[in-house]
C-alpha cells in the first residue's frame, strides 16, 4: 500500500481548446493527468438469473417513436483534467465546455482460439494522452466519401451534411449499437455547433456485445504514420500503388502494397475497407519470453469476502444466495472464500469434509511474512468450482450468526484488510514471474465484498458513531487509505464490486473509492436475497477484458471537451505516441458489456468539410488472453440549415448526455437542487437559440424537432437522480455513481421510467410516464433502470382470477425486461392505495392537473375511455403542489413542443 494512488475514476477532465496555439503546440505535450470522476457500471451478457414465471412471453406494443441513430464526430483538441466547473451559463459570448472525464466499459466480441493457438498477445500500443490541434491539408482531389456508418459502440446526438458536387460511391448505412452520436448530422457554424445547453456528442461502449459480431482481422492495422489512425472504409486509396489517404489527418501512407488491386471492388475483400466496426487480433507479441496461456488454471478467478457480522435473519438470506452462486458457476471457475469480522478467515479448500480455514488478525495490514507464510503454505486457497462444490457448500453451510449483544453498527469489522488479503491470494505465490515467462489470467480477477454493516475496525475504518470526536479526521484518512487500496488492486488487474444489503449503515462515503479505483461497483440492497443473488451472479461473469485503452480521434477542428465514465486519462508510456497523434487516450479500469464513456465536443472553428469523421479505437485483452484493437469508424455529414441539423437530434441519446454532465456536478443534495435549476436554464436557452418566439410576447415555443427532450429533462428534474423520491443520501450517491459509468439504455430508464399497461389476452401497451395511466381496471408495469414496479388497480385486484393472471404476465414481463441488466432492479407489486404505491406515484408525471385537451394531446389513451371511466379516473387523484409538465415548462416562458 505504499504505491501512491493513480488517478481513479471519480474526477472530472476539462479541455481548454481556447488555450492552445497551433504554433507552439507539440503533439509531445503532456498533460497532467487529475483523477476522474468515475462510477462503475457492470456488463454482463449473463443469463436471468432468475426463472421467469412459465407464462407465455408478453408481446408489447410501442407506439413509434424515434430510435436512437448512431453517429460519430471527431474534433482534435488538447484535453486537460481538472475538477468540474460550476453551473454554466448558457448565454453568450460562448465559453468553452468543462470537460469532467468518466468512463464504461462494454463488452467486446470474444475472440475464441483453439487449445493448439499459440497466437502470442502484444501489448495495446501507445498513443498520447492528449488531443493536439492538426491543420489539415486538405486535398485538390475527388475523394471516394462513403455513407454514413455508425458504430454499436457509439451513439452521436446529431448527423446531417450535404452533398458534395463529386460523385461518390456510397455504401449503405450501417449503425453500431456501440457508439451512439446525439446527433446524426453536425452544423457547420461554431456558433449553433457549440451552443453549451443542447451541446454535441457520443456514447461509446467499448465492452459490448454486438450481434452479428464483427469481422475479425488476424493481422497488424495499418495504421496513419503521421496521427496513429487506422485504415478504414472511408479512405481515398490509390490502387496503382496502394497508398491510402487518413481521413483524420489528410497524410498520404503506405500498405506494404497489401492495398494494390485492379478495382475498388476488390478492395471490399479487407474488412477493414467495407465495415465500420472491425476488430484486430495482434499476431505479433511485443512481450519477449511471452506465452500466452489458455488453461482453465490461469482463469480469472472469483474470490468472495463475506461479512461474518450478520444476524440470523440475515445470514439465511446470505447463505441461500451464496448456494444458489457457487452452483451457477462454470466449472472452470476458479473461486477463493473469505470471512471477516474482527479477524479474516482464509478458507482452505484443501479439506474435503470440513470447513477449515487460516485466520490472520484484522485490526492491522497483514506483514509480508504473513502473508507469505499463508501463500507458501500447505493450504489451498483458490480451487476450480468443479473440484470445490462440496467443499464450498460445507463452508457456507458452517456459518453461524453473530453472537455477541452488540448493535449491527458498532460490530468489529475489518473489510479492509480481509480485501488487501484477498488481493494477495489473487497475486498467488509468484509475483507475475516465473523463470522469465509472464503469465496473466484471462480478464480481470474479481473480489466481491458481500457487506452487511460499516468497516470499524483496522485500516481504512471509521468509528461507528459520528458523534466520535475524531471522526472528520479518521473519516479523511479512510477514504484515501480505501482509493490507496482499490489503486492497487487496479494495478493488480482485480475489480473489487460491493454488494451491500440489510438496513445497518454502511457508510457508503468511505467504501465507494474501493470499488470506484478499482473498476467495481457499489450496490445497496434490501436485504441479502433475490436481487442480491442475481447481482452475485451477474458481478462474477461480467467482464469481457482486461488492460482496456480507449483512443478518440476526430478530424475538421472537432475535439472532445468531457469525458464522463470508469477510466482515467492514459499516461504517456502506456501507449504509443505517434509524430502528430491528437488522439484522447484513456485507459479503461475495466472492460465490461454494462458501462459507457460519455463525450462531449466542440468544434474550433466553421467547419468547411462536407463531413467530419470520427475513429474510436479500443484496445484490450480479451478473455482467451489475445490482444484485440476494435476500430470503429462513422462519419456524419455537415449542414448549414439549423432545421436540417435539429431533425437529426436523438432526443433519448441528448438527454442522457445533458443528464450525465449535469450529474457530475452534484455531488451532494444541495449540488442537485442546484442542478435542478441548472436544468431550468438549459431548457430556456434551447428555446431562445433553436426555437421560435411568439409574436408580441417574450415567450418562445421550444423547438418542435426536439419534442421529447424536454419531458425526458422533466423527468430527470424530478427523479431519483436529482429529486427527493430517494430519502436518505447514501442511496442517492449509489445510484449518481451507477448512472454515470452506466449503458445508454441502463442510463436512459434511470432517467425516464417506461410505462407499460397490462391488456387482455396478457400484451402490454407503452404509454407516457404519466398518473393518467393509474386506471383502477388495470394494471402497469413501470421500469425505472434500478427499480421496476407492478401496480394493480383497485378493481383489477378485487377480482381474483384476472388480477393473478394479470400479476404473473406483469412479473414474467419485468424479469424479461430486466434479464441481461446489472445491477439487476428491485421488482416491487403492490395494489393503488397501498402505503409502497408512492413509489410508483412519485416517479409518475402529475398529468392529472393539466387540462382535457392537453391530457387528451400527451396522453391518446384517454379516448378510448368512456365517460364514466375519465370521471372515476379524475376523482382518484389526490391533491398536491408538484407541477405537471405542461405547467413546469410554461413556468420558464416556453411554450412546449406539440406531442410528437
Amino acid at each position: 500500500m505504499a504505491n501512491p494512488p493513480h488517478s481513479s475514476g471519480g474526477y472530472s477532465v476539462t479541455l481548454a481548446p481556447s488555450d492552445l496555439d497551433l504554433s507552439t503546440t507539440r503533439p509531445e505535450t503532456k498533460l497532467s493527468p487529475h483523477p476522474f470522476p468515475s462510477s462503475s457500471g457492470p456488463r454482463f451478457p449473463l443469463p436471468p438469473v432468475v426463472q421467469p414465471n412459465q407464462i407465455p412471453s408478453p408481446s408489447i406494443k410501442t407506439p413509434n417513436l424515434p430510435s436512437p441513430a448512431n453517429g460519430v464526430r471527431t474534433g482534435t483538441h488538447v484535453p486537460h483534467l481538472s475538477t468540474p466547473p460550476g453551473p454554466p451559463v448558457f448565454s453568450s459570448p460562448l465559453r468553452p465546455a468543462a470537460v469532467p472525464f468518466r468512463t464504461s466499459p462494454v463488452t467486446p466480441q470474444s475472440v475464441a482460439f483453439s487449445s493448439g493457438s499459440s497466437l502470442p498477445t502484444s501489448s495495446p500500443p501507445q498513443f498520447s494522452n492528449g488531443l493536439v490541434e492538426l491543420q489539415h491539408q486538405v486535398s485538390d482531389t475527388k475523394e471516394e466519401q462513403l455513407p454514413v456508418a455508425e458504430s454499436p459502440n457509439v451513439l452521436f446526438s446529431a448527423h446531417k451534411h450535404q452533398v458534395s458536387d463529386a460523385k461518390e460511391e456510397q455504401l449503405p448505412v450501417a449503425e453500431s449499437p456501440n457508439v451512439l452520436f446525439s446527433a446524426h448530422k453536425i452544423l457547420k457554424q461554431k456558433k449553433l455547433t457549440n451552443v453549451p445547453s443542447l451541446g454535441f456528442g457520443a456514447l461509446i461502449s467499448p465492452g459490448r456485445e454486438v450481434s452479428p459480431g464483427p469481422q475479425i482481422i488476424q493481422r497488424d492495422p495499418h495504421r496513419c504514420q503521421n496521427c496513429g489512425a487506422y485504415a478504414n472504409l472511408y479512405c481515398n486509396i490509390l490502387l496503382g500503388s496502394g497508398q491510402w489517404q487518413c481521413v483524420i489527418c489528410r497524410n498520404l501512407n503506405g500498405s506494404e502494397g497489401e492495398y494494390i488491386a485492379p478495382s475498388k471492388e476488390e478492395l471490399r475483400n479487407f474488412p477493414e475497407l467495407s465495415s465500420p466496426l472491425v476488430d484486430f487480433v495482434q499476431t505479433r507479441s511485443k512481450r519477449p519470453g511471452f506465452i500466452p496461456i489458455s488453461d482453465s488454471r490461469m482463469s480469472a478467478p472469483v474470490v468472495l469476502v463475506i461479512d461474518e457480522c450478520l444476524d440470523e435473519p440475515h445470514l439465511q438470506h446470505l447463505q441461500s444466495s451464496l448456494h444458489a452462486f457457487v452452483d451457477s458457476l462454470p466449472p472452470t471457475t476458479r473461486i477463493g472464500i473469505l470471512l471477516y469480522g474482527r479477524t479474516v478467515s482464509v478458507y482452505d479448500f484443501s479439506e474435503e469434509s470440513i470447513a477449515s480455514a487460516d485466520v490472520l488478525p484484522g485490526n492491522k495490514s497483514p506483514s509480508r511474512d504473513s502473508l507469505k507464510s499463508l501463500i507458501y503454505g500447505t493450504g489451498i486457497y483458490l480451487s476450480p468450482i468443479h473440484a470445490s462444490l462440496p467443499v464450498a457448500h460445507t463452508i457456507f453451510s458452517s456459518l453461524r450468526p453473530f453472537k455477541l449483544n452488540l448493535p449491527e453498527a458498532a460490530r468489529d469489522r475489518c473489510l479492509g484488510t480481509a480485501v488487501e488479503v484477498a488481493l494477495a491470494i489473487v497475486q498467488g505465490p509468484s509475483a507475475e514471474m516465473s523463470r522469465g515467462v509472464v503469465k496473466r489470467s484471462g480478464g480481470n480477477s474479481r473480489i466481491i465484498v458481500c457487506v452487511g454493516g460499516p468497516n470499524t475496525y483496522g485500516p481504512g475504518s471509521v468509528p461507528h458513531s459520528l458523534s466520535h470526536p475524531n471522526f472528520p479526521y479518521m473519516e479523511k484518512t479512510a477514504l484515501k487509505w480505501m482509493e490507496n487500496l482499490g489503486c492497487e488492486a487496479h494495478r493488480c488487474n482485480t475489480v473489487v464490486d460491493i454488494l451491500c444489503a440489510g438496513t445497518c449503515p454502511i457508510r457508503v462515503p468511505i467504501l465507494q473509492p474501493l470499488a470506484k479505483a478499482s473498476g467495481g461497483v457499489l450496490i445497496l440492497h434490501d436485504d441479502f436475497g433475490e436481487a442480491f443473488g442475481v447481482n452475485l451472479q451477474r458481478a462474477s461473469t461480467r467482464a469481457t477484458g482486461s488492460h482496456g485503452l480507449l483512443e478518440i480521434r476526430c478530424s475538421d477542428n472537432m475535439y472532445v471537451t468531457q469525458v464522463v465514465g470508469p477510466g482515467e486519462e492514459a499516461r504517456t508510456d502506456s501507449h504509443e505516441t505517434y509524430k502528430n497523434d491528437s488522439s484522447l487516450a484513456i485507459q479503461m479500469l475495466s472492460v465490461e458489456e454494462t458501462q459507457s464513456f460519455a463525450l462531449s465536443m466542440e468544434t474550433r472553428g466553421d467547419i468547411k468539410s462536407d463531413y467530419v469523421y470520427f475513429q474510436f479505437a479500443i484496445q484490450y485483452s480479451n478473455v482467451y488472453q489475445a490482444d484485440i484493437s476494435r476500430v470503429i469508424t462513422v462519419r456524419l455529414p455537415t449542414v448549414d440549415s439549423v432545421v436540417e441539423y435539429l431533425e437529426s437530434v436523438q432526443d433519448d441519446v441528448a438527454a442522457v448526455l445533458i443528464s450525465k454532465r449535469t450529474l457530475l456536478r452534484a455531488k451532494v443534495f444541495s449540488d442537485a437542487i442546484d442542478m435542478q435549476a441548472t436544468v431550468d436554464e438549459r431548457v430556456k436557452d434551447i428555446a431562445s437559440k433553436f426555437g421560435s418566439q411568439m409574436p408580441k410576447s417574450k415567450l418562445y415555443r421550444f423547438p418542435k424537432e426536439l419534442s421529447l427532450l424536454p419531458e425526458l429533462l422533466f423527468h430527470l428534474r424530478r427523479g431519483p437522480l436529482l429529486g427527493s423520491i430517494v430519502g436518505h443520501e447514501d442511496e442517492r450517491s449509489v445510484l449518481r455513481n451507477l448512472f454515470l459509468d452506466a449503458s445508454f439504455d441502463l442510463s436512459l430508464r434511470m432517467v425516464a421510467p417506461r410505462c407499460l399497461m397490462h391488456r387482455e389476452g396478457g400484451t402490454f401497451e407503452e404509454l407516457p410516464a404519466h398518473d393518467l395511466a393509474m386506471q383502477s381496471d388495470a394494471a402497469v408495469v413501470l421500469d425505472h433502470g434500478t427499480d421496476i414496479f407492478i401496480w394493480l388497480g383497485a378493481e383489477l385486484a378485487a377480482q381474483e382470477g384476472k388480477s393473478a393472471a394479470a400479476s404473473a404476465a406483469c412479473r414474467t414481463l419485468a424479469e424479461e425486461l430486466s434479464e441481461m441488466r446489472f445491477p439487476a432492479p428491485r421488482i416491487l407489486a403492490f395494489k393503488e392505495g397501498s402505503s409502497q404505491a408512492r413509489y410508483f406515484v412519485s416517479r409518475l408525471i402529475p398529468a392529472h392537473k393539466d387540462p382535457p385537451y392537453e391530457q387528451e394531446a400527451r396522453f391518446p389513451q384517454l379516448r378510448t375511455l368512456t365517460t364514466e371511466q375519465r370521471t372515476k379516473l379524475k376523482s382518484s387523484f389526490l391533491h398536491f403542489d408538484d407541477p405537471s409538465f405542461c405547467e413546469w415548462i410554461r413556468s420558464l416562458k416556453v411554450l412546449p413542443p406539440e406531442p410528437s
